[in-house]
């Protein structure tokens, strides 16, 4: 398994204990950057994957998420700072431990837990009630290139522009992988283009396990790690790609997938065959994040959510 996420290094150890934080220690690793322990309530993260620029955006749609109190903390951006051309956000640590570890470092096992599913339906719930924003609109998910709603008034019509942007970049590849491709991607962005008009709220887009932080009881207590694909959408987004993220690379990672679509269809009153053309969105918009030439986990998991019918079709 390629790990994709950014790593820490001892130099900004030595960076951050230089400007007085003597107990600087990593803490977490994502895409877009790593975290560091700064002690007193303080985090910084080091942003590799994401240009300065982008901050103002970014610290603007926190503050949007923020000011509807939802049940569970979120992240809030106290300073921010410029070092050699690689953005340091300082932010107040979030309480709580990982619901579960990812599940590309630790398989989950077969049986989801009632303590598990209850923290993500909460996680959803809260997210759902969170009306979509300018500025979360404004926001460009990992490798696109123009913000997702330019040009577009509903979720779905600017979702199926990503999708045949996306299967511009390097389908062939993925055609070598997933008979019917070509196929696929119509079928995707006719179905999207014919989804009726939803409610439009945060979108979080990266709901894996190490995201969701609980307290000793399981109850969810902060969500980290906006920005991945964070936009404003149809939460039934939200609720499809956490059913097929929150489990990705274990062994019984498909039931999990069935499972968890199955509860959210149920409990939030989504529609099963919209669930599963969103997962499928996901896999045709993000398989080729981490590497162009197929070699990771990601665009494998991928290729296979697709060839195993996900879609429903």
């Amino acid at each position: 398994m390629v790990d994709y996420r950014q790593g820490h290094t001892a130099a900004w150890i030595a960076y951050f204990v230089r400007r007085g934080h003597l107990a600087a220690r990593p803490l977490a690793a994502g895409v877009e950057g790593a975290v560091y322990r700064l002690g007193e309530g303080l985090v910084a993260k080091v942003w590799s994957g994401r240009p300065p620029a982008d901050l103002p955006l970014t610290r603007q749609v926190y503050a949007d998420i923020a000011r509807h109190r939802p049940p569970f903390a979120t992240p809030e951006i106290l300073d921010v700072e410029e070092h050699d051309g690689v953005l340091v956000t300082y932010e107040r640590e979030l309480a709580g431990s990982p619901l579960r570890p990812d599940s590309a470092t630790e398989p989950a096992g077969r049986h989801l837990t009632p303590e598990e599913t209850d923290a993500l339906l909460t996680v959803l719930r809260g997210l759902a009630a969170i009306p979509g924003s300018e500025s979360m609109r404004r926001l460009t998910v990992q490798g696109d290139d123009r913000p997702l709603w330019q040009g577009h008034t509903r979720f779905p019509d600017a979702l199926a522009a990503l999708v045949e942007r996306a299967a511009d970049r390097h389908g062939d590849l993925l055609a070598a992988h997933v008979p019917g491709l070509s196929g696929t991607v119509r079928w995707a962005v006719r179905s999207l283009a014919a989804l009726r008009d939803t409610p439009v709220t945060v979108i979080h887009g990266d709901l894996v396990p190490p995201n969701v932080l609980v307290d000793d009881g399981g109850r969810p207590t902060a969500v980290l790690d906006f920005g991945f694909f964070t936009t404003a959408g149809d939460p039934a987004f939200e609720a499809a790609v956490t059913a097929a993220v929150w489990d990705m690379y274990g062994p019984h990672a498909d039931e999990h997938v069935t499972a968890l679509t199955r509860l959210f269809a149920t409990e939030l009153d989504h529609s099963p065959a919209t669930l599963a053309l969103y997962q499928a969105a996901y896999a045709l918009t993000t398989y080729d994040l981490f590497a162009t030439d197929g070699g990771d986990g990601h665009f494998r998991w991928c290729a296979s959510l697709l060839n195993r019918g996900a879609a429903g079709r």
